[in-house]
């Protein structure tokens, strides 16, 4: 495996295509992006710019933004609110297409910085589209609230809101799969189907 990885490092101007997601679709895979997050010969129009490439692990962002200083209990007591919000309506961010979210706040010479990092199967922008239409639904602010440059008209300007994610997004250059280009519903619907076979083996059993 070492000599694999010493051996393959192409030139930018002649960066690997990584497998189609038919050949490798529900296997492991991995594929390498250009700096930047787009391939070139690649690049596709959305409603806010280039849309950024699905890759095995499927959609996903990873934005970092100072928060304003003094609001880190903000964070945690939305953690809490999120938790409580899907804990009593299990649902409540099924429009999301979620996989995984994760929430760090960390520090860089005294200032506090915030990552938010989600894996979901629509694309970058009908996330953030999404994401707004449930804050405006249910009421509920979001914690960009607390975040640096983030604009206060983002509730009736959602161009905004997704500007300020875009401009915050810092692309991988990475992403590996065990299960590529699976969707989180292929996933949940596997899992009711292993459940019920269980149950009606235990069944035959008594």
């Amino acid at each position: 495996m070492a000599a694999v990885l010493q051996n393959s490092t192409p030139s930018r101007s002649s960066w690997p295509i990584a497998p189609s997601a038919g050949l490798v679709r529900g296997n492991p895979s991995a594929m390498a992006i250009p700096p930047g997050g787009f391939f070139p010969e690649r690049i596709e129009q959305g409603r806010y710019g280039p849309v950024f490439p699905r890759t095995p692990v499927n959609y996903g962002f990873t934005i970092i933004a100072k928060i304003i200083p003094g609001r880190e209990e903000k964070f945690f007591q939305y953690a809490r609110n999120i938790q409580t919000a899907v804990a009593e309506h299990p649902d409540v961010l099924e429009v999301l297409k979620l996989h995984t979210l994760k929430w760090v706040l960390f520090d860089i010479e005294g200032s506090t910085y915030f990552m938010y990092q989600g894996v979901f199967d629509t694309d970058f922008d009908k996330y953030t589209e999404d994401a707004v239409h449930i804050f405006a639904a249910t009421g509920i602010d979001t914690v960009f609230e607390n975040l640096e440059g983030f604009p206060s008209d983002w509730k009736t300007n959602p161009d905004a809101f997704v500007r300020f994610v875009r401009e915050h997004h810092r692309p991988s250059f990475m992403e590996y799969a065990e299960y590529s280009y699976v969707s989180a519903k292929e996933v949940s619907s596997a899992l009711a189907v292993k459940s019920g076979l269980a149950e009606v083996l235990d069944n035959m059993q008594l």
